[in-house]
């Protein structure tokens, strides 16, 4: 294979954000390496602000798409970078959180490293004020 058949970091980056948000965390997971590290760290008290491996970050996300029901994705810009295996995503998401009927609106800045068509690092940055707000006593 050479490198003109090899998907871009900002690629790849598309293919999870719109993987996440179709609500398919098994294929999301599945797009992570074994050893992916994953960094939340504008996360409120409680929450995580790192996991480590894909069997972490999936028991941590498993039953967001019950939570929490996105319904669209306002926008959503990538950014390649220096380093050809990273790129930033800007993209916001509209939705609900089910459990208590509160609009659900973020925007999120997310930077994805790959290898080998992998996700071996995800470090997210969100509104944690929004997101309490948002959530009240919800948890997923």
């Amino acid at each position: 294979m050479d490198m003109t058949d090899k998907p871009t970091a900002v690629e790849l980056a598309r293919r999870s954000v719109e993987t996440f948000v179709s609500k398919d965390i098994k294929g999301w997971v599945a797009l992570a390496d074994e050893n992916i590290v994953t960094e939340f760290p504008f996360a409120p008290e409680g929450a995580p602000r790192r996991l480590e491996g894909r069997d972490a970050l999936y028991e941590y996300i498993k039953n967001y798409p019950s939570v929490i029901d996105i319904r669209s994705m306002p926008t959503w810009k990538a950014y390649a970078t220096d380093d050809p295996d990273t790129a930033i995503v800007e993209w916001s998401v509209s939705g609900e959180v089910l459990p208590n009927g509160n609009s659900y609106e973020m925007k999120y800045a997310t930077f994805v490293t790959f290898r080998d068509g992998l996700m071996t690092n995800y470090r997210e940055y969100w509104d944690p004020m929004t997101f309490l707000k948002n959530m009240g006593e919800a948890r997923f």
